[in-house]
């Protein structure tokens, strides 16, 4: 049997389930466990439970509850959003052209790439500055007529920078182009409304934000047409076919709800702790940056590259010393290229090959920070020592 990591400081790749979402949950697994596409006493029950799930949401996030749809995960959401926009609007209009950013998470950036490998997309990207932000006057300079989408990260995963979505969402809108924003990382500590956002496709996932995993939300402004990426039944407005799962669904909105009416009370938390562990391992570890923007950046999360370290060795040896922590996405872990978002901000190779993110919790404690701070610095010189 396998002993977990004393201290977990890698909240950016999960988070545990809310106890208060688990209660929310479990009803619906032995009590309330009909298929909500039954017409029976049993189905109705799945079905209310999941339109009150839909309407909670969409309170929450400030939208219709029409215009949100039920997924498997962040990156199913990604996925439908990209795939689904870009090939109605490939359709519609004749649209061929797909505006990202480089920093965005794989589910964005591959599925991009295969739609310009394999439906004859153009795919440009974005220029990002030094700390991985859009400016959103690239994006009105890059906007074409035969644009079918912009796709532009909320909060990003590797290194915390948070971009200004509202400014670009409307460029998008003056434009009359379809603008989509991965928020998996974002709506675990910002308030969302998506009308203050200008968004026309938003997409998260549970498990960032203390809900279970396997169960994410795509928010679809009305009026906005995709072609759907999984057919069969006429589940979800016919644009996810499938029969939705109820508890998971369940908590996903109890804990979006959490998280919202929470935001400013997690924050004050993890803020500070967050603050110290820039300000010390800025001071304390030599040929240390800090990635991401220093000021508009997500509330939990400190990032850093680290000169001469190979980040793999540094996760192993933070390991076996009682601290969970990444070096960039956990879809990444493991990787011994660079990241390309690392490598999209300008940091070169023995830069970028020794990155390290700490992301914090509600639940994480002063004192477990203290005790990551006097370990790290000693570590990270046994591995330069080990180079």
């Amino acid at each position: 049997m396998s002993i977990s990591p004393k201290i977990y400081l890698d909240y950016a790749a999960t988070t545990p389930v809310d106890p208060r979402v688990l209660d929310s949950m479990l009803p619906y697994f032995q009590e309330m466990y009909g298929n909500p596409s039954s017409v029976h006493t049993f189905g109705q029950q799945a079905e209310a439970a999941l339109e009150e799930s839909r309407e909670s949401m969409a309170r929450s996030l400030n939208c219709r509850p029409d215009e949100i749809i039920f997924t498997g995960c962040g990156t199913e959401s990604d996925n439908l959003a990209l795939r689904g926009a870009t090939l109605a609007e490939k359709q519609r209009r004749g649209a061929r052209h797909i505006l990202i950013s480089p920093v965005e998470h794989h589910a964005v950036s591959h599925t991009a790439q295969q739609l310009a490998e394999y439906y004859g997309f153009e795919l440009e990207m974005l220029p990002v500055d030094g700390n991985g932000q859009v400016n959103p006057a690239d994006v009105q300079r890059r906007i074409r007529p035969s644009t079918a989408l912009v796709s532009v990260i909320f909060g990003n995963n590797e290194i915390g920078t948070v971009n200004s979505i509202p400014e670009i969402g409307l460029i998008c809108r003056e434009r009359e182009v379809l603008f989509h924003t991965d928020a998996v990382q974002a709506a675990a500590h910002l308030r969302m409304d998506i009308q203050a956002l200008h968004v026309d496709l938003f997409a998260i996932g549970a498990h960032k934000f203390y809900g279970p995993k396997g169960v994410g939300a795509l928010f679809i402004r009305k009026g906005v047409r995709l072609v759907p990426a999984q057919t069969g039944g006429g589940h979800e407005s016919g644009l996810r076919a499938g029969t939705q799962n109820v508890p998971y669904i369940v908590g996903m909105a109890k804990a979006l709800e959490l998280a919202q009416l929470e935001t400013q009370a997690r924050s004050s938390k993890t803020q500070p702790l967050r603050d110290r562990i820039i300000g010390t391992v800025l001071e304390e570890i030599p040929n240390a940056r800090l990635t991401g923007h220093s000021d508009r950046r997500l509330s939990n999360h400190a990032s850093f590259v680290l000169q001469g370290v190979n980040g793999n060795t540094l996760l192993m040896m933070l390991d076996s010393a009682g601290f969970a922590c990444s070096s960039g996405s956990a879809c990444k872990t493991g990787n011994p290229e660079p990241s390309e978002v690392l490598t999209a901000m300008g940091l070169t190779r023995d830069w970028a090959l020794g990155s390290l993110r700490v992301t914090l919790g509600h639940q994480t404690q002063p004192g477990e920070v203290d005790q990551f701070l006097q370990v790290l610095p000693r570590i990270v010189d046994r591995v330069r020592q080990l180079s």
